[in-house]
């Protein structure tokens, strides 16, 4: 099944386009295919932590962890009892689970 293609046109610096040519001679690709293929992988990471950003969260949640008070069942169970109850008194809806 062919891919629908559009065309488009975007002005790039002069070292992005001596990139790209050099890419797509390398991996002797089409410079379009060579730029599908940048987004695909941009957009598949551009959603996850870098390393570093990792390494800082993991951090912050060993250094704030062992800061919380540890609780008992029961009254972590009212809380929770007196926090639905003030929602339903609000009229907001509980969330479902798949929706989660």
């Amino acid at each position: 099944m062919a891919i629908k293609m559009t065309k488009v046109t975007f002005t790039l610096d002069v070292d992005t386009v001596t990139r790209l040519r050099r890419t797509a001679a390398r991996l002797s690709k089409p410079r379009s295919q060579v730029v599908r293929e940048a987004i695909r992988d941009y957009d598949e990471r551009s959603g996850k932590l870098s390393d570093e950003e990792r390494r800082r969260l993991l951090e912050a949640f060993d250094r704030l962890v062992p800061a919380i008070r540890p609780r008992p069942a029961r009254e972590v169970e009212a809380e929770l009892r007196e926090i639905r109850a003030s929602r339903r008194a609000a009229g907001l809806k509980r969330v479902p689970r798949a929706a989660r």
